[in-house]
């Protein structure tokens, strides 16, 4: 399923600054094609996050549409967007997210726990991701005991446990090093090419080499 980003903007009012709007995104246009990773750069500062947070459905755009086939997120209550981004939308966030009361294996199933219990289907394809981002021997270690890739991989599980047509990552190899870095960008491109569409904001030099097209970001816009 294509998503798209039409006319999309978002301002902040600046607190002390009365009626002050910072533009940080510009209208902007994008599109997302199943079977496809696009890599997302720009300095700090330049919108990326923000971006990826109105088209992941966390944060409404100022103005602007964003469509996930012919649906308008934005048009929906709050309860039917969250089911929506739960069932067809996987987000891996910057920095470590792990919830540490849990196992690994109860982290990564825990976006099926929000609407019943996980079927067995479910905790198959659970021990299936981790055995793909090699995990699996850590299914009932608490996250306290991981390493930082060890934890974005558990993250990326989670990210995929519902099987989403569409993923965004936010800097997810930020705190990793070389070997982790080119793990996780490999997966990344493997599961775009099975066919989810794929958004990667990051600042990594690298990410080029796995990208199947790539965007820079500049003061609020995409460069083209």
């Amino acid at each position: 399923m294509v998503l798209k980003g039409e006319g999309i903007a978002k301002e902040f009012i600046r607190e002390g600054r009365g009626t002050n709007r910072f533009p940080a995104v510009s209208d902007t246009d994008i599109e997302l094609a199943p079977g496809t990773l696009t890599v997302l750069s720009g300095r700090s500062g330049s919108g990326k996050t923000t971006l990826l947070n109105m088209l992941s459905g966390l944060l409404p755009p100022t103005r602007g549409r964003v469509l996930l086939g012919e649906q308008d997120l934005y048009s929906l209550p709050d309860r039917e967007l969250s089911r929506l981004r739960n069932e067809k939308i996987g987000v891996i966030p910057q920095g470590q997210t792990a919830i540490h009361s849990l196992t690994v294996s109860e982290n990564i199933l825990l976006p099926c726990a929000l609407y019943g219990k996980p079927d067995k289907s479910a905790e198959a394809y659970a021990a299936k991701l981790m055995e793909q981002l090699d995990i699996a021997p850590l299914a009932g270690v608490r996250p306290s005991e991981l390493s930082g890739g060890e934890l974005r991989r558990m993250a990326i599980a989670r990210a995929l446990i519902r099987r989403p047509e569409i993923i965004f990552a936010d800097e997810p190899t930020g705190d990793l090093d070389d070997e982790n870095t080119a793990a996780v960008f490999d997966f990344l491109r493997s599961t775009a090419h099975e066919g989810a569409a794929v958004l990667v904001v990051t600042h990594e030099a690298s990410a080029g080499d796995y990208a199947d097209r790539q965007l820079v970001m500049k003061a609020g816009k995409i460069d083209i």
